[in-house]
């Protein structure tokens, strides 16, 4: 389990750090005259953006990961005490589990917004 969950840890942050350098790769190069400096501030921008929102959709989805392990938990000990009340369970649950997943589509729906609408482009001055 430990192991896993540094898999998990590792892997995460080797997609936050190389995520904005394949974006910087894919960027064209600026069309400045030689020697004049050049204006990286839309890069830094768009890189900061793509680290927010692998932090954001990280942390949400560990975030109800866990919410719904522990309520998957709890249900199943309640209905190894109380089996003839497995049905109430059950509907309480399922209810409880949608609560939580939607948490983690709203992160989802908030990465979307930074990745393809995002506001702060327009301050760059791009």
């Amino acid at each position: 389990m430990r192991k896993t969950f540094s898999c998990v840890i590792l892997s995460l942050i080797l997609v936050m750090l190389l995520a904005p350098l394949a974006m910087a790769a894919a960027a064209p190069a600026p069309a400045a005259a030689p020697g004049a400096p050049v204006d990286y501030t839309k890069a830094i921008v768009i890189g900061c953006s793509l680290l927010a929102v692998g932090i954001a959709m990280g942390f949400g989805t560990i975030g109800t990961g866990v919410g719904m392990g522990n309520g998957l938990s709890g249900a199943t000990n309640a209905v190894g005490r109380n089996p003839e009340a497995q049905g109430k369970i059950l509907l309480t649950m399922m209810v409880g589990l949608a609560m939580i997943e939607s948490l983690a589509i709203y992160a989802l729906v908030i990465a979307l917004i930074v990745l393809y609408a995002n506001p702060l482009i327009k301050f760059v001055g791009m």
